[in-house]
């Protein structure tokens, strides 16, 4: 779905013009569009909350994707993937903010979560990717029905962070479990 227009007849609830309503479930497609400025059983927080939030060791989760090493690449090829800049400290979980993940992948994502919580379901965790990314809305949404009590999602992600003059720090993901 791109977003709401607003009259009602996507199923969805309508928004003031303007905004962008909260879908049932997870956003599957156009990932990269405006967002909510809401998330049910959770927190939207700005920069400066985010800033205070990692300077007190709130574990911070990065979902944004990571493109694949390309199939059919001759025997010696070098690939380098695309140079990937995060919060510092954060956990990149890659590739788990689509709307639907294979089984693999979600248990690779709640069990990012648990190393990240110390299995402490009710351990505030920032969820964040880049601005105008559903990706992020979705892995909080799913945080959210895993059962984490204290999540909190900040939208601005990576940009609203170095547009404060935050650093940011080269970053691997954590290996997937299907690579």
């Amino acid at each position: 779905m791109a977003g709401n227009s607003g009259d009602g007849a996507s199923g969805e609830p309508e928004a003031p013009a303007g905004t962008v309503a909260e879908p049932d479930g997870y956003r599957m497609d156009a990932y990269r569009a405006p967002t909510p400025s809401t998330l049910h059983g959770g927190t939207v927080i700005d920069t400066a909350t985010a800033k205070n939030l990692h300077e007190a060791g709130v574990p911070f989760i990065d979902v944004l994707p990571r493109a694949p090493r390309p199939a059919g690449l001759p025997e010696g090829t070098i690939w380098r993937p695309k140079l990937h800049k995060d919060i510092p400290g954060s956990l990149w979980l890659v590739d788990t903010g689509y709307g639907a993940l294979a089984p693999v992948m979600e248990r690779y994502f709640l069990d990012g979560l648990r190393r990240a919580t110390g299995g402490d379901f009710g351990q505030p965790i920032v969820v964040y990717c880049k601005r105008e990314c559903w990706m992020s809305y979705n892995a909080a949404k799913r945080a959210i029905a895993a059962g984490y009590t204290a999540v909190r999602w900040y939208p601005d992600g990576t940009d609203g962070w170095e547009e404060a003059g935050f650093p940011l720090q080269s970053k691997e993901p954590e290996a997937r479990p299907d690579e």
